[in-house]
């Protein structure tokens, strides 16, 4: 246990190492996700047909913006596996001692570690929107605990595509496609009770969703979640553990 955690901070460090050479990238990926909450929640929140319950709509919808943000910055995580596969680095980690879950397990983490960075973004925005916070040590920790896996769980999904796929015009393509659907597909900016049935159905096989109902009750004061912390948590966990073995399944074959 000791070498495999080795192994994947290891790899965790040496993707995080990247940002540190280019954090412009982090900034450029908030862009959108500030524009849902500053645009899109201040003119969605002067409607009464949503039924955010006693949350604004401003509220309710700033977890959400916050998942969207970590989707769209782990979503397209997978890119970096062909252009290390192009660049010939692939190469020299798949004939390093360490073992293929510990390689994907390393890049999920790293994916959190640059999601935690928009959280802050984020955050920071909505104190400026007066949203009301939930600011305890136990809150934040939660917050980022959450945010941090939902982006390894999309970054492993990511990651898995780009196995499949090897070219990155594809993968950019199919990044594209699945982005808006998860996201549409969740309680993000709307509540489940609004959706039809088939809808609902989707949501509840979307990670989104949960990870979404879980920052609803960690970051906003008075939020509550639908499902219950555990079973977010738990649900969330279970796709992760199912996506890394798939992921540490596939990792080689990108080069075949």
């Amino acid at each position: 246990m000791f070498v495999f955690l080795r192994q994947t901070l290891a790899v965790a460090e040496a993707e995080v190492r990247k940002l540190r050479h280019d954090p412009m990238e982090l900034l450029t990926r908030a862009i959108q996700p500030l524009l849902w909450l500053v645009v899109f929640g201040r003119v969605f929140g002067r409607l009464r047909e949503i039924p955010t319950g006693q949350l604004s709509y401003l509220d309710f919808m700033a977890p959400g913006i916050l998942a969207q943000s970590v989707l769209f910055i782990a979503i397209f995580y997978g890119i970096s596996v062909i252009w290390e596969r192009d660049l010939g680095i692939l190469h020299k980690f798949l004939v390093s001692p360490a073992s293929r879950v510990a390689l994907v397990s390393g890049k999920a983490l790293s994916a959190g570690v640059r999601a935690m960075s928009q959280a802050m973004i984020i955050y920071a925005v909505a104190a400026l929107m007066k949203i009301h916070l939930r600011l305890s040590v136990g809150a934040v920790l939660g917050v980022l605990a959450s945010i941090a896996l939902g982006a390894a769980i999309f970054s492993t999904f990511s990651l898995a595509v780009a196995c499949v796929v090897k070219t990155r015009e594809r993968f950019m393509g199919i990044g594209q496609v699945l982005t808006m659907p998860l996201f549409f597909a969740s309680n993000a900016i709307y509540p489940l009770a609004m959706m039809p049935a088939w809808l609902r159905g989707l949501a509840a096989a979307n990670p989104l969703t949960y990870q979404v109902d879980a920052l609803r009750e960690l970051m906003i004061d008075g939020g509550r979640s639908l499902f219950g912390l555990p079973l977010d948590f738990a649900v969330d966990a279970i796709v992760l553990v199912a996506l890394i073995g798939l992921g540490a399944r596939l990792y080689p074959k990108i080069i075949t």
